[in-house]
């Protein structure tokens, strides 16, 4: 198909691999013999050939699984069975377009469309893999098939629920929670046991895409960017999912046991992926994130393109004991980058260590995104350390892996994925997290391709 050749998110290492597999991995350097666990990564990998036009955030779900047991490292992947899955593989094509039903095969009608694909998380002994427009999706701890659907929940969850590191909780929301048009938000929280609560439900000022959220100590933000979602448009024929720069970005914050009114603050229009973290001062609340001056892969409400942008680490700043309604942006850094991570026992309070994947080749000149280097930030020492890959070789997010439960922040491991260009496969690197820029002690080599996806966790076993 003609999108296969143009799309640049069917191509390259954004190609889909379309087979599972086992393997034990060949190491250079040495696996920590006291590492024991696996670091689990996802993806949008489509099973068959996209309806067009095809977008990189509906692909199928696939899961990517590296097991560390005494210096061995192994590997499998597997597909994410949702009932989309299911039904598109009884089918052996593609029934579902991306954002338009209009497209759908008529197969696809009254089906459900979920893709488990951009996260995958453990709490209260299920392993999950998560979409934003769907409820959780549990998988087998170990063969990684499908359990199905988590009730609870409602029709959807956020792909990156926050788990706080003192009570156990997992901290989520749902934006569209009537519907992708509507402008409702729900937030809920599951007990470390696997109990589910919705604390909140409230409307924010209009409908919007909000991908990620934070949580500190006792306060949840949930940042409401002018990525709009629009009923009107869609049915007119105009993109249903829009950037409008005219509009501010708003930040909803509230206490996290739910009770009391929500606080609106305003700040100029920027879009958000994804956070790092949030603490707080007294009546401030700090919270970094990594902003685009306009939001990345959607068009303008018109449907003409967006003027391409990166993003980079800025510090929102609100205080909650005066009537101001300012949101105070601070830029924190100049490189390009993404993916940020923290030691996520550092969750809602001042963290000291953050890493991300970053572009140093100022070679993101146009979509998609490719990031060749690695970066570890000391903010308290304001010291950058840098790890740039081999020309050509790209990266996925970084993941951090503490070195036991009750080690200091940032002791421990930094994982990432990279995809060896010139070779077509990918390796997994493995680096002191303190002393990135020292290169990886191990390098565990794979016989294919891990695809660019997005996100990726580190259970303990």
């Amino acid at each position: 198909m003609d999108d296969l050749a143009i799309n640049p998110y069917l191509a390259g290492n954004f190609a889909p691999l379309r087979s599972e597999n086992d393997f034990t991995l060949e190491i250079a350097g040495e696996a920590p013999r006291d590492l024991h666990g696996r670091l689990l990564r996802i993806g949008p990998n489509p099973q068959f050939d996209p309806l067009e036009p095809f977008h990189w955030f509906t692909g199928d779900g696939m899961v990517h699984a590296f097991c560390f047991d005494d210096g061995v490292v192994t590997y499998l992947n597997r597909y994410v069975e949702t009932p989309r899955w299911r039904l598109e593989n009884q089918a052996g094509r593609a029934l579902f377009a991306s954002f338009d039903p209009s497209r759908n095969d008529p197969l696809a009608e009254g089906h459900d469309s979920g893709v488990a694909n951009t996260s995958v998380i453990q709490h209260a002994g299920r392993l999950l893999a998560l979409n934003e427009s769907y409820p959780p999706f549990e998988l087998t701890g170990e063969g990684l098939r499908p359990v199905g659907y988590l009730a609870g929940y409602g029709p959807r969850m956020t792909a990156h629920p926050k788990c706080d590191p003192v009570t156990g909780e997992l901290h989520w929301f749902a934006y569209g929670a009537a519907g992708p048009f509507d402008p409702t938000i729900t937030y809920g929280v599951t007990d470390r046991a696997g109990r589910t609560e919705v604390r909140k439900r409230f409307d924010a000022p209009h409908a919007s895409m909000i991908h990620d959220f934070i949580i500190s100590e006792n306060y949840v933000l949930i940042p409401v960017p002018p990525l709009t979602a629009s009923r009107e448009r869609a049915e007119k024929g105009a993109p249903p999912i829009a950037w409008e720069p005219d509009l501010p970005t708003w930040l909803a914050v509230f206490r996290k046991d739910g009770r009391g009114e929500v606080r609106w603050f305003r700040g100029e229009a920027a879009h958000v992926f994804h956070v790092v973290n949030a603490w707080e001062e007294g009546d401030q609340i700090h919270a970094d994130v990594f902003l685009y001056p306009s939001a990345p892969m959607f068009p303008l409400a018109d449907g003409s393109p967006v003027k391409h942008s990166l993003a980079r680490l800025h510090r929102w700043t609100v205080n909650c004991g005066t009537a101001s309604d300012e949101l105070l942006c601070q830029p924190l850094d100049d490189l390009d980058g993404e993916f940020p991570r923290l030691d996520e026992r550092w969750t809602g309070k001042r963290h000291r260590h953050l890493w991300y994947g970053a572009d140093t080749a100022d070679q993101n000149k146009s979509e998609p995104i490719r990031l060749n280097s690695l970066v570890h930030l000391d903010q308290r020492l304001g010291r950058r350390t840098i790890f740039e890959l081999p020309e050509g070789d790209l990266t996925s997010e970084p993941v951090f892996i503490p070195r036991r439960a009750d080690a200091p922040e940032g002791d421990g491991w930094l994982s990432a994925v990279i995809w060896r260009w010139a070779e077509n496969r990918s390796d997994l690197l493995l680096f002191n997290a303190m002393d990135v820029g020292a290169g990886p002690l191990m390098t565990a080599r794979l016989p294919q391709r891990v695809p660019f996806g997005f996100h990726g966790t580190w259970v303990p076993g």
